[in-house]
């Protein structure tokens, strides 16, 4: 079970970096791409992700529960669902109110949301491959 937990985790992985750390900032760089085009595009893209994620979560933490995981691959498993609920319940809100806004033409400060949102993928990065390579050393 912890094999396929592992196997789990790394899919996430890839998703996580392949999306945040490619795409999302690669997007705006594209000819005539403009912030309200990327902004609507950025949106589907992560709700997708999102919700791709839950069922990942979902996935990996039955399999970690039936098979008796160690306490480091709960702790890094607990710490990726914390990063996941806080970015959904907390950050993600908080873009889309940003982004609303910027899509009616509303102009203001940037938002900090990003940064913060930015630095929990980071987190989440460390607690996937943490957790990946942990659930293989069982």
């Amino acid at each position: 079970m912890t094999t396929a937990a592992a196997a789990l985790a790394f899919v996430w992985l890839g998703m996580v970096l392949a999306i945040s750390f490619v795409e999302a900032p690669l997007k705006f760089r594209a000819p005539n791409v403009t912030i309200p085009i990327g902004l609507g595009i950025g949106r589907l893209v992560f709700k997708a992700l999102n919700g791709i994620e839950c069922v990942l979560a979902v996935a990996v933490l039955g399999l970690v529960l039936v098979g008796g995981a160690g306490v480091g691959v709960i702790a890094s498993l607990a710490v990726v669902l914390v990063v996941l609920v806080v970015q959904l319940a907390a950050v993600r809100p908080r873009l889309n109110r940003r982004s609303d806004a910027v899509l009616a033409g509303e102009e203001g400060p940037r938002s900090h949301a990003h940064v913060a949102y930015v630095a929990l993928e980071c987190v989440k990065v460390v607690g996937l491959i943490v957790l990946g390579v942990l659930a293989l050393a069982v």
